[in-house]
């Protein structure tokens, strides 16, 4: 099979498509012949190894996948062969063909294509985990979430899950295009950081009070300023830190506002974390599964790609993202 390989790190250029003997087949595990992958800005982490997990070299980056299962291993009670799905994968996405714990499958909706439900693998339930889990920001009809980086991935399914759930959505995103996305995905307000101090709009937006939740994937001083537009006993999550800077969390706004900062690592659940947790948590995970596959079926999740490319060009996908042009997510086509 074909396979795009690390066998060093560093960047997406470093990559080199080459034939490689297909995955073994293992207990509990599934074969699914891939068509289509997604790539991340995690990814571009993993490959140039400073991402929090290091696979052994050399191997196929890639942890979001879709496509059909052709084999079950033993201990498999939930799949057949034919089946379409979304699988989580420890690495191997960008591949022909792959192997996935059955734990980490799940059905495809009927109603989106293989290229759009590579964000049904990790970007949903990132996003539906975060805004749903009491745990987190459990968040509630007629509350009012603030949603950074609205135009990427899991902005984008958090507007969308905001919404669905009841509340009132501001976004924020920069520039004219990535505004727009983001309002035809579902927000009720969207502000471009670019071109306004989105804190002073928020608290325009709300009569001063603030926001009761907040989504926040950027981290540095936009983790900061939302801190100080959160409302009286508000709950903001950290998802990421994609500005680069990891926040200090200053204490003295916590106990003055009664408010919280919950975290959430999907990796955990999925098992790419330092501590895998993927089968003591599984029941928990299909539900969430399950529950965002009801949302898609019917039309009130509507997951984006905004290009494609193929297998030997998956490098050019990565760099799409380092530019930061992209909107919702790319995808790698196999066929």
């Amino acid at each position: 099979m074909k396979a795009m390989i690390c066998r060093q790190w560093g960047g997406p250029e470093d990559l080199r498509l080459e034939d490689v003997p297909p995955p073994a087949l293992g207990t509990g595990q599934v074969r699914i012949r891939i068509k289509a992958a997604g790539v991340s800005f995690a990814t571009t982490l993993v490959i140039a190894g400073k991402y929090q997990r290091k696979p052994p070299l050399p191997f196929a980056p890639g942890t979001e996948a879709t496509g059909i299962v052709t084999e079950v291993g033993p201990g498999c009670r939930r799949l057949k062969a034919g089946d379409e799905v979304v699988a989580v994968l420890d690495w191997g996405g960008l591949a022909e063909e792959t192997v996935a714990h059955e734990v980490n499958v799940f059905a495809k909706p009927k109603n989106v294509g293989f290229v759009e439900a590579i964000q049904l693998a990790i970007s949903y339930p990132t996003s539906g985990g975060a805004l749903t889990w009491p745990t987190v920001l459990d968040v509630q009809k007629g509350q009012t979430l603030l949603v950074h980086a609205a135009a990427g991935g899991v902005g984008m399914a958090a507007v969308e899950i905001g919404k669905i759930l009841g509340a009132t959505v501001i976004a924020t995103a920069g520039g004219q295009r990535k505004t727009a996305f983001a309002k035809a995905h579902g927000a009720d307000h969207v502000i471009d950081y670019r071109a306004a101090d989105f804190r002073d709009e928020v608290l325009k937006l709300t009569s001063g009070r603030g926001v009761d939740r907040v989504y926040d994937p950027v981290g540095g001083d936009v983790f900061t300023q939302s801190l100080r537009c959160l409302a009286v006993e508000g709950r903001i999550c950290p998802i990421g830190f994609a500005g680069g800077t990891i926040p200090q969390i200053p204490a003295n706004i916590l106990l003055v506002k009664s408010i919280a900062v919950m975290g959430f690592n999907y990796g955990y659940y999925a098992g790419w974390s330092p501590h895998d947790a993927r089968f003591e948590e599984a029941d928990k995970t299909f539900a969430l599964m399950e529950r965002i596959r009801g949302w898609c079926e019917a039309g009130l999740c509507r997951p984006h790609v905004d290009r494609t490319w193929c297998l030997e060009d998956a490098p050019k996908a990565m760099a799409a993202l380092l530019e930061r042009s992209v909107t919702g997510r790319v995808a790698v086509r196999m066929e």
